[in-house]
């Protein structure tokens, strides 16, 4: 069966651009797939499957959606996960007026209007991605997923086709990080070329053993559940005792994971972006941009840095700040 349902203007806090949102890059997870003029994406919600299709005519107007379950349901779970999924309920307006105090922060909006926190559906494959997205890029990351999804997830069988979750961590830890180990387990009975169900086959590259130490200690017991109810400094910490989670990837999980605004994702290109404007482009360390971030950005931290790197590759200053070869 399928229901459609309007999300108007009206309640939405603020602006909403929703090919922005989807394709900003964050890693709470893949960008929705598009299809004519939807964006589509498989969830499950209070564990029932349903394909989620949004559409959105006019940039910052009502958002169009349809969904699809096999069984009838009560639509107000799917709409509040939507809504948090896209941040629908924080106020962007009060955030521009934040911008437009800093004559450096103020030309993002134009560049960035209507561009929301992406927020993870499933925090186990938010944290995959965040670990799969270091010096990665973002086509390459959202394949590797999207694969782990297809190869190992839960499948479901909707009128419209067959979809997979994101596999558990226990599923994950019980599968070959490259293809010479599973020519191990299966007693050399395929050729090299024929293992194709390891995570290095995915495109994980180095990052197959990290993801595997990851699934391990989810799998023996720490809650990712209960970071969200955490503190920010506690919670970055204990995504520090992950193997493949620094500083960078850390703030990536609790922003965009958790939506936690005081997070500050800080990598070479936020460090040349603040370097830029606020430092007269002096080579300081990425660990004092993001303490700089987060002092001078307060609640706003997370989204001030969406916003950043978002204006700074629309912009063209991304390509100004590249070094320049010799």
């Amino acid at each position: 069966m399928k229901t459609h349902v309007s999300i108007s203007a009206r309640e939405i806090k603020g602006p909403l651009n929703l090919s922005l949102t989807i394709n900003s890059g964050q890693t709470s997870q893949p960008a929705w797939v598009i299809d004519n003029k939807y964006y589509k994406e498989f969830l499950l919600v209070d564990n029932q499957p349903f394909l989620i299709k949004l559409s959105q005519e006019e940039l910052t107007g009502s958002v169009e959606m349809e969904i699809e379950s096999n069984t009838e349901f009560n639509l107000k779970p799917i709409l509040e996960e939507v809504r948090r999924i896209f941040d629908l309920d924080y106020d962007l307006s009060n955030f521009y007026e934040f911008l437009k105090e800093d004559p450096k922060l103020a030309p993002t909006i134009d560049f960035c209007k209507g561009l929301r926190l992406f927020k993870a559906h499933n925090i186990f494959e938010c944290l995959i991605s965040s670990i799969c997205s270091a010096n990665n890029s973002i086509i390459r990351w959202n394949r590797s997923i999207r694969a782990m999804r297809e190869k190992w997830g839960d499948s479901y069988r909707l009128p419209s086709g067959k979809f997979h979750t994101f596999p558990s961590p226990l599923t994950i830890l019980n599968l070959p990080e490259h293809e010479i180990e599973e020519m191990e387990i299966c007693s050399g009975d395929k050729n090299i070329e024929e293992c194709i169900h390891n995570l290095k086959a995915c495109g994980v590259g180095y990052r197959g053993k990290y993801i595997k130490k990851a699934s391990s200690m989810v799998n023996q017991g720490l809650k990712l559940g209960k970071l969200g109810q955490m503190g920010y400094d506690n919670a970055f910490e204990t995504l520090l005792e992950f193997p493949g989670v620094g500083p960078k990837v850390a703030d990536c999980i609790l922003l965009y994971g958790y939506g936690m605004g005081d997070a500050f994702p800080t990598d070479v290109w936020i460090k040349r972006i603040i370097s830029h404007l606020y430092f007269d482009r002096k080579d300081v360390p990425v660990s004092k941009i993001r303490e700089f971030g987060q002092n001078q950005f307060g609640e706003y931290a997370g989204y001030t840095q969406l916003y950043l790197f978002h204006y700074a590759r629309k912009s063209g200053l991304l390509n100004k700040l590249k070094p320049v070869k010799k």
